[in-house]
C-alpha cells in the first residue's frame, strides 16, 4: 500500500497526522504531508486506512 495526499483537495484539519503520526507529517503552513516514499510499513497498515477514512476532503488516495 502507498499513500498519496492531494494537496488542492487538503485543507490542512490534520486527521491524518494525529491519527497516523508515523506515516504523515505537516509542511511549515499546517497541510498534511506523506512522510518518506509513501509506502506504508507492514503493521501500519489499519492506521493508514483510518486516516484515509477521517479525512474530511478524501484528500488521501491509497495507491
Amino acid at each position: 500500500m502507498k499513500l498519496k495526499i492531494d494537496s488542492e483537495r487538503c485543507q490542512g484539519h490534520g486527521r491524518c497526522y494525529d491519527l497516523a503520526p508515523d506515516l504523515f507529517g505537516e509542511d511549515e503552513e499546517g497541510y498534511g504531508q506523506v512522510l518518506g516514499d509513501g509506502v506504508v510499513p507492514s503493521g501500519e497498515e489499519k492506521a493508514a486506512r483510518l486516516a484515509v477514512s477521517n479525512c474530511p476532503e478524501r484528500a488521501i488516495e491509497t495507491l
